[in-house]
């Protein structure tokens, strides 16, 4: 028989009825969880996302076991917290994503026909707007999104009911057209404007990725990491003369930046 969880003898097992225990206990007993609310713990439980993706990023698989148990350790804090004002349990939340999984799967749990991704996902989404009443496929994309990820999302949902390019060069035509307007903006438009038209640029630059099979969230997040890493490079090449960036000039910085990028 596999060990069990212990009140008098804590030591951790694979069971996920332990843990759900070691939450209640820890909400009980401990004085930092017990205060903690839904909104208290939300900025958190965010951190956790972006550091399980981190270690994606990093192919850091053994980071990504422990970052997947703190995204865990949320699921059962928030659970454990509605099941205290008698909202929902974790019971209810694995039920739920089970029925979920099954109803919008009917290729597999039915007998409906799907032979590619693209019709699974039409499917998905036709059988998500039904189930939840919406009026729009772009209901289910959260507001507060991150900027790329949240075009990425609609532009997604928009061309999985037919509203999209066929291919990314027709695409890159409305890049140019957008381009030319905010280059245009710049001479004789007002911030406000500018900042529309800049707006515009994005939102198409994400389109032609996404036609290219290019998550454009994902691939500034690569670019932001790459950034941080020639320039702390910079910064160590300088300090060993004593210097700063801005001791230098724009020149020298450049040769080193280009240094930097052969160790990429």
């Amino acid at each position: 028989m596999s060990e069990q969880f212990s009140r008098e003898n804590p030591k951790p097992t694979r069971h996920f009825s332990d843990l759900v225990t070691i939450m209640h206990i820890l909400r009980n007993e401990c004085p930092w969880d017990k205060k903690q609310t839904h909104e208290s713990i939300r900025d958190l439980m965010i951190e956790e996302i972006y550091e399980a993706i981190e270690a994606i990023d990093n192919k850091d698989y053994d980071e990504l076991k422990k970052e997947l148990g703190d995204i865990l350790l949320h699921v059962l804090f928030h659970a454990e917290m509605a099941k205290e004002k008698n909202l929902f349990s974790i019971e209810d939340v694995i039920f739920g994503i089970q029925e979920k999984l099954i109803s919008r799967h009917p290729h597999v749990f039915g007998d409906v026909e799907a032979t590619d991704s693209e019709t699974v996902t039409r499917n998905w989404e036709s059988i998500k707007q039904n189930e939840k009443g919406r009026k729009s496929v772009l209901q289910g994309v959260p507001d507060n999104l991150p900027g790329l990820l949240r075009a990425q999302r609609m532009q997604e949902k928009a061309g999985a009911v037919g509203f999209d390019w066929k291919t990314w060069p027709e695409a890159w035509k409305k890049l140019d057209e957008e381009l030319d307007e905010f280059k245009e903006s710049l001479h004789q438009q007002t911030k406000e404007e500018q900042e529309k038209e800049f707006g515009d640029v994005l939102f198409s630059m994400v389109n032609v990725g996404r036609l290219t099979g290019i998550d454009a969230e994902n691939a500034l997040r690569l670019t932001n990491t790459k950034f941080k890493k020639r320039f702390t490079y910079i910064e160590e090449k300088l300090s060993e003369k004593g210097l700063k960036p801005s001791e230098v000039s724009l020149e020298e910085l450049d040769k080193i930046w280009d240094e930097a990028k052969s160790y990429d």
